[in-house]
């Protein structure tokens, strides 16, 4: 049961332009007809191949008016393919697909609970129904190389805890879940990103050994929204 309709609709304001540059990081210079535009950006990975100078991008008003950035950068289209860089938007669009039923995962879980605290940690999210209870942890999948959809796209410790945690649970005899929301269409299978991050690639592979569920979706986009196209095999060499 998957489902590529629109699941997070953007706001109508939303305006296209070119990329210039990205700047500490949480902050990129756009050109929107010819004149300067600054953007924030919530990505803190690398956006590694993602940062080329006249790419377009498509910016989204700030919920908040009274913002310093009146834009957030949402997608830059490299090579012809359109590119998520919003890391909000995994947990929003499971979230999304929960109340929509579009997973089949989904199925035999009734409420969903985001931000779930365990002991001493929070997941982005606790699934309970007749099938009893499973954590889900999202991430934002932005990297391809050789149409492999790689995560990260920089060293992340914050990930690394996140995969511990797992099979902490998992250990327990708990369900959970990672799930690689992939905002690209370009790839063909995933995989843990080993030349970026090989102590995440290891646990990695532990926590599917455990029994943690790897769920690799990719994202449809378009300017109206986002919705979930597939689910990704992962590379023949990690199965």
């Amino acid at each position: 049961m998957q489902s590529s309709k629109i699941l997070l609709p953007y706001p109508e304001e939303c305006i296209h332009g070119t990329f210039v540059r990205r700047v500490k990081r949480f902050s990129v210079e756009t050109r929107v007809n010819g004149k300067e535009v600054w953007a924030h950006t919530n990505n803190s990975g690398s956006m590694l191949g993602l940062t080329r100078p006249g790419s377009p991008v498509y910016l989204s008003p700030a919920a908040n008016p009274k913002r310093k950035l009146k834009f957030t950068l949402e997608t830059i289209t490299i090579n012809g393919t359109r590119v998520g860089v919003n890391t909000l938007t995994p947990n929003r669009i499971l979230k999304a697909a929960f109340e929509a039923q579009a997973l089949t995962e989904f199925q035999g879980f009734t409420h969903f609970r985001p931000e779930a605290k365990i002991g001493d940690s929070r997941l982005d999210a606790l699934l309970t129904g007749p099938n009893g209870q499973m954590y889900v942890e999202a991430k934002n999948v932005t990297l391809v190389e050789d149409s492999i959809a790689a995560f990260p796209d920089a060293v992340t410790l914050r990930g690394q805890k996140h995969l511990r945690e797992l099979i902490t649970l998992a250990d327990q005899g708990i369900r959970v879940a990672s799930f690689y929301f992939i905002q690209r269409t370009d790839a063909q299978c995933f995989a843990p990103a080993d030349y970026v991050d090989p102590e995440f690639a290891k646990l990695f592979y532990l926590a599917k050994s455990k029994g943690v569920e790897i769920w690799p979706y990719v994202a449809s986009i378009s300017d109206r929204g986002i919705g979930i196209s597939h689910k990704l095999p992962l590379a023949p060499e990690f199965l």
